[in-house]
């Protein structure tokens, strides 16, 4: 027994080091306890509609197939997190999938969740790869030119991530000469050249969050949502600094000329905010970061 036990826990050990997180029930990036370990509020139901009619191509495609394929990010702590050892999904983002894919007709199970790093988004929405995209995507019109969005569902504001001991990193002005880290293919890289050309790229947040702790960039700069899970995360030893410099809007990236399909997204983000699932969801995964429920943002519909 011994054996098998230890013979568990490299395996996880291994995980951890090549993806930077070993989630399981009762981590931060789990949906059913809080980072200080108490129980979370319930997740809402998500009641599956049936006879949706859509004209959109890729939903008839996903008809027939029988399943969704929805893209998402799997290290990212109250948002869009992956268990290694089961293969669950939990997080704020994970939830808003859920209830567009219920309004669109498909059960969780019919879901397929395909992990993208930023950088692979857009082609992977433009080629077919994917249905739509939930995952921290904020929506600018750069993006616009490939893709479309549907939302958004929550606006974030860039911020930073230091060491709990650093006193010299206040807010972007502080940061010229640093080290900071960011992830391949995100907005945060043009909005931090603004105030320091030392960046250090990975194709993950999590791999910056990483060399955070191990002293070798000064910093992590993207959205304070996803900041607030890591710190989180690892409390007592890593805090975001409080001076978000940008304004993010998340948005369900889709197809660029699939209009329908936008605007059935848009309808189930509306109906859930109305409903009251939206801060039920919130609640229980990006809530337990300690920010209180904002309200949801007005939809943009174009």
């Amino acid at each position: 027994m011994r054996t098998r036990r230890t013979f568990a826990v490299a395996l996880c050990a291994i995980a951890l080091t090549a993806t930077a997180a070993c989630g399981k029930d009762g981590t931060p990036g789990s949906s059913n306890t809080s980072a200080g370990g108490s129980a979370a509020p319930a997740l809402p139901t998500y009641t599956v509609k049936t006879d949706v009619k859509v004209d959109s191509a890729v939903l008839a495609e996903a008809k027939k197939r029988g399943q969704l394929i929805i893209g998402a990010k799997s290290d990212q702590p109250f948002l869009g997190w992956e268990d290694l050892a089961s293969g669950d999904r939990s997080g704020f983002d994970i939830e808003i999938a859920k209830m567009v894919a219920a309004d669109l007709g498909f059960t969780p199970q019919q879901i397929k969740w395909q992990t993208l790093v930023s950088s692979q988004r857009e082609p992977a929405i433009s080629k077919g790869q994917i249905d739509f995209y939930v995952g921290t995507y904020s929506i600018n019109d750069e993006r616009k030119k490939s893709v479309s969005f549907a939302g958004p569902y929550y606006v974030a504001g860039q911020d930073l991530l230091v060491k709990a001991d650093n006193t010299a990193i206040t807010g972007p002005d502080s940061v010229n000469g640093k080290n900071v880290c960011t992830a391949t293919g995100s907005t945060s890289i043009k909005n931090i050249e603004k105030y320091s050309p030392k960046i250090t790229q990975f194709d993950t947040y999590s791999a910056c969050v990483e060399k955070l702790m191990s002293g070798e960039v000064d910093a992590v700069t993207t959205d304070d949502a996803i900041l607030k899970g890591y710190a989180s995360k690892y409390a007592g030893k890593l805090k975001v600094v409080g001076q978000p410099f940008t304004k993010e809007n998340y948005g369900v990236g889709l197809g660029k000329d699939d209009k329908a399909l936008r605007d059935a997204i848009s309808d189930a983000l509306k109906a859930h905010q109305d409903n009251g699932d939206w801060k039920k969801a919130y609640d229980a995964t990006l809530g337990l970061s300690g920010a209180a429920a904002p309200q949801p943002p007005a939809l943009d519909r174009y």
